[in-house]
């Protein structure tokens, strides 16, 4: 009996595997992040922003043109800067105006100067009629600290003196904190007109001659 012939086997070689496309390609994963937008983004945080600024603006080319990561890193930093020249801008704005609303550097007549403003001058001149206005944080000459009621109307010149050193000198130890008698610092007054009137007449100072004072003298037991 003939036997059938066996079936035809097809015919199987092996594909060759396929190129890929991204061979040679670095992946997401691969790629390193650019190390000038980390450091710029690390420098932004506290605020270097001269450094921060041009390392980002470096890094932005840099990984266009490597395909590095760290794009947003170098943006972050870029936007941050920005932030902080706005707050650096706002801040110097507010303190100019704090600094032209008190007055500070104006020249004045010593009259006009207010209570807890301070002032540079000559205190050892006979009669001082110019000040200029300085900041009580910063060193000053001299420093407005009470207006008083004394009724000087038909006193004599010394009985005026003997009547505003005595209300300045109770006001002078509720603000050094020490009785001007013991006090290592001097005081002056001016007197503004001779009636005495609700928001005071005469107007009392604190200063030292020859030395520069820092700070408020209020409560400096000095």
């Amino acid at each position: 009996m003939t036997q059938p012939p066996p079936p035809i086997q097809p015919a199987r070689t092996p594909l060759p595997s396929a190129e890929s496309w991204l061979e040679g390609v670095p992946t997401p994963a691969q790629r390193r992040v650019d190390r000038y937008a980390v450091v710029a983004f690390a420098t932004s945080l506290p605020g270097l922003v001269p450094i921060a600024a041009v390392l980002g603006l470096i890094a932005l080319p840099r990984i266009r043109k490597s395909g590095a990561r760290g794009r947003g890193l170098a943006v972050a930093a870029l936007v941050i800067c920005g932030c902080w020249l706005i707050a650096f801008g706002v801040a110097a704005a507010l303190n100019l105006y704090g600094e032209r609303r008190a007055g500070i550097g104006r020249s004045t007549v010593i009259s006009q100067v207010e209570v807890q403003q301070c002032f540079d001058a000559d205190l050892e001149v006979d009669t001082l009629r110019q000040v200029t206005i300085a900041d009580c944080v910063g060193a000053h000459t001299g420093e407005a600290y009470a207006k008083v009621r004394a009724t000087l109307t038909g006193l004599s010149t010394e009985q005026k003196s003997a009547a505003a050193t005595q209300q300045c000198a109770s006001a002078f130890q509720t603000f050094v904190g020490k009785p001007y008698e013991r006090s290592e610092l001097d005081m002056y007054y001016v007197v503004l007109e001779d009636r005495a009137v609700a928001d005071g007449n005469v107007l009392c100072m604190v200063g030292k001659p020859g030395e520069q004072l820092a700070g408020s003298m209020r409560g400096s037991q000095r």
